[in-house]
C-alpha cells in the first residue's frame, strides 16, 4: 500500500522547502521570492542552485537536479523514498501511517540491523576470551578503552565462522550475511568470515547507523586495512570514518586524515573534528558532504608523495566549494597520530593554528619540483606557477602570488605580472568562446540537462512543458477541456511525466511534488522542477492551454505525416525498377 497522499501533502507542509535545504545549503535572496546558494550535489562557485518557497521545489541551472522537499533528502542523505518520508516525518513529530513495508526498505532496514548486530558482536569479542592480540594492538597504539568505547571497536576473532554461528543465533541468514559483506562464499560453495584477526572499525553514518566496517589486520599480511564492499547500505565514496562524531564539534572546522588511526588517536587527544575517507582519494560526494558541516577544512594527510599528491586532489575538489582550505605540513612526523605521540597535543594544537592555506601548498609543492639555480628549470617553474596564479579568483590574490613568486624566482615583479594576466585572459577568452558556443545554439540550452532524455522535437516540446505547467498549477483551467493523451507528446520523458499529472487529475487526486514524486524517478521528478521554473502567466491560462493544446496537436499530425511520407518512399523503392 502507497504512503496516503493527504499525508505526503501534510508532511511538505510542515517540512518547509527552504528550512529544510536551509539546513544543508547557505541560502540568500537574489531576484524575486527565490533564494539561492551553491548547489550541493556538484561543485560550483557561483550559486545556479534556486529554492521557491512559492511552488516548494529546488532546481539547480547547472547539473539540473530539482524536485521538491522529499527529493532533497533522498539526493543529500541518499535515502529511498519512503526512508526520506520517515526521515521528514521525523524532523516535525509525524508518526508514520500504518503501511505495507516497501520491498527495499525493509531489506534496508534488515541489513543495517545486521551491522548494528554484527559491531556488537566484535565489541564483545574484544574484552572475550580471544581477544586478547587486538587489546595488544591497541595498547601498542596507545588507544585507550574509552576511546575504543566511542568509536565502537571491536575485534574479528582469527577464526573461520565466529560471526556466522553468532549471527545465525540472532536469526540472520548466510544469504543475508553475504548480502552485507560480512561473509563471502568459499570454493565449496559454503561461507567463511570476510573479516578475520583484524580491529574491527563500525562506519557509523551522521544518521548513527552502521552502514559497514573498516578491518585493520593484526600482523602481518595484505591488505592492510580491509573495507567492507558497496552494499544497499554502505557506499563508501559518499561517506567518511567519523564524521557521525566530528559533526557535533564546536571546533569551527573539520580535519581531513588519511587513516582511521589517525582519527581516532586525534579524537582521543581532543580533536574532535577528524573524519577520513573510507580507503581512497578523497571524492567529490566526500568533499561536498564535509562542506554541509563546515566552511573551513584542515587537510592533515601524510607527508610522503603519496600523501601530498592526495592532498593535491583533495584540494581541487574542494577549492570549487565554498570552503576555506587550508593545508598542515608535519615535519619530524609521517601523520597526525605520530606527531601527537612524539610531540604532544599542544604541539598539534600550534601547529593547526599555523597551518597554511592551500595557495601557499601548492606554491611550495610547485616550488618543490624545480632546482632554481638552473635557468632552464626557473623559467619551467615560472610557467607552472604563473599558470596556477593565473587560476586564482581575486585580483589582489592575483597580484599578492605574482609578487611572490618574482622574488622566489628573482626576476622582476612586472614580468611575472604581465605574464599572470596574459595567462589569466587567454582562460577568460576560452571561457567566453565556450559561452558564445552555446548561446549560438539556444535549441541546445532548451534540451534538458540529460543527455538521455533529449527533446526530438523541440517545438512540441515546448508546448508539453507548457502543459504540464499549467496540470500542476492550476488544475481548474483544464477541467472540462479535452487534453491530449500522452501518446501524442513527442517526448517519451515528457509523456510519462503527463501520464502522472493527467491521471491524479482524471481521479481528482492531489497533485504536488510529493504525490508525483512517490510514483516518478528521480531524475525525471528533477526534469519536473525543472519545467516547473519556467515562467508561466496563469491569468492568461485559457489561452495558454489552448495554445499548447494546438501546437502539440499539429506537431503530431505533421510527425504523423512525415512518417507516412516515409513509409511510401520505402514501399516505392521496393517496387521494381525504382532507383533510390
Amino acid at each position: 500500500m502507497a504512503i496516503p497522499e493527504a499525508f505526503l501533502q501534510e508532511l511538505v507542509e510542515r517540512n518547509d522547502i527552504v528550512d529544510v535545504v536551509g539546513s544543508y545549503v547557505r541560502l540568500t535572496k537574489r531576484s524575486g521570492s527565490n533564494q539561492f546558494g551553491l548547489c550541493p550535489f556538484h561543485s560550483e562557485k557561483t550559486p545556479s542552485f534556486s529554492v521557491s518557497p512559492d511552488k516548494q521545489i529546488y532546481h539547480c541551472f547547472g547539473c539540473g537536479k530539482g524536485g521538491g522537499v522529499i527529493n532533497f533528502i533522498m539526493e543529500i542523505e541518499g535515502l529511498t523514498f519512503p526512508e526520506a518520508v520517515e526521515f521528514l516525518a521525523k524532523r516535525v513529530g509525524m508518526a508514520m501511517p500504518e503501511q505495507e513495508d516497501n520491498r527495499e526498505a525493509k531489506k534496508r532496514r534488515r541489513m543495517l540491523e545486521l551491522n548494528r548486530d554484527a559491531a556488537k558482536f566484535f565489541y564483545s569479542c574484544l574484552s572475550g576470551p580471544g581477544g586478547g592480540p587486538a587489546l595488544d594492538y591497541m595498547a601498542k597504539r596507545e588507544i585507550t578503552p574509552a576511546t575504543a568505547k566511542r568509536f565502537g571497536l571491536g575485534y574479528a576473532p582469527d577464526t573461520w565462522d565466529s560471526l556466522i554461528k553468532a549471527m545465525k543465533e540472532l536469526g540472520y541468514s548466510e544469504y543475508e550475511l553475504f548480502d552485507a559483506g560480512l561473509v563471502r562464499r568459499g570454493k565449496n560453495g559454503g561461507h567463511y568470515d570476510a573479516f578475520r584477526s583484524r580491529l574491527m572499525f563500525p562506519v557509523i553514518d551522521v544518521r548513527g547507523d552502521v552502514i559497514g566496517f573498516s578491518g585493520r589486520i593484526l600482523g602481518d599480511g595484505e591488505p592492510k586495512y580491509m573495507n567492507s564492499p558497496e552494499t544497499l547500505v554502505f557506499n563508501k565514496s559518499r561517506n567518511l570514518f567519523g564524521l557521525n562524531l566530528a559533526k557535533k564539534s564546536k571546533s569551527g572546522h573539520i580535519i581531513l586524515a588519511e587513516g582511521n588511526i589517525d582519527v581516532v588517536m586525534m579524537h582521543q587527544a581532543g580533536f574532535d573534528s577528524a573524519v577520513a575517507s573510507l580507503g581512497t582519494s578523497l571524492t567529490p560526494e566526500q568533499a561536498r558532504l564535509i562542506s554541509h558541516y563546515t566552511k573551513e577544512v584542515i587537510i592533515a594527510y601524510d607527508s610522503d608523495g603519496a600523501g601530498k599528491k592526495a592532498a593535491q586532489r583533495a584540494i581541487g575538489l574542494l577549492d570549487k566549494l565554498d570552503v576555506k582550505v587550508k593545508v598542515l605540513s608535519m615535519s619530524g612526523a609521517k601523520d597526525p597520530d605520530e606527531y601527537i605521540k612524539t610531540k604532544g597535543a599542544d604541539a598539534f594544537r600550534n601547529l593547526l593554528d599555523k597551518s597554511e592555506n592551500h595557495i601557499d601548498y601548492r606554491l611550495q609543492t610547485v616550488t618543490d619540483k624545480y632546482d632554481l639555480s638552473v635557468d632552464e628549470q626557473k623559467v619551467a617553474f615560472l610557467k607552472e606557477a604563473s599558470d596556477m596564479v593565473a587560476r586564482l579568483p581575486g585580483p589582489v590574490e592575483r597580484q599578492v602570488y605574482a609578487i611572490r613568486v618574482a622574488g622566489m624566482a628573482g626576476v622582476s615583479n612586472d614580468v611575472v605580472v604581465q605574464e599572470v594576466e596574459r595567462r589569466r585572459k587567454k582562460l577568460t577568452r576560452s571561457a567566453q568562446r565556450l559561452d558564445a558556443r552555446k548561446q549560438a545554439h539556444p535549441e541546445k540550452q532548451f534540451q534538458p540537462k540529460e543527455k538521455e532524455f533529449r527533446y526530438e522535437n523541440p517545438e512540441s516540446a515546448a508546448a508539453e512543458e507548457g502543459l504540464i505547467r499549467l496540470l500542476y498549477l492550476d488544475q481548474g483551467i483544464c477541467r472540462g477541456k479535452t487534453l491530449p493523451e500522452p501518446e501524442e507528446f513527442s517526448s517519451p520523458v515528457l509523456a510519462r511525466i503527463y501520464s502522472v499529472l493527467k491521471s491524479k487529475f482524471e481521479k481528482g487526486e492531489i497533485i504536488s511534488m510529493a504525490t508525483v514524486s512517490a510514483v516518478l524517478p528521480p531524475q525525471e521528478a528533477s526534469l519536473l522542477a525543472s519545467v516547473l521554473q519556467k515562467p508561466e502567466m496563469l491569468r492568461n491560462g485559457e489561452k495558454a492551454l489552448s495554445d499548447y493544446i494546438g501546437r502539440i496537436k499539429r506537431q503530431n499530425e505533421l510527425a504523423h505525416s512525415a512518417e507516412d511520407l516515409r513509409e511510401l518512399a520505402e514501399r516505392l523503392k521496393e517496387t521494381k525498377g525504382y532507383e533510390g
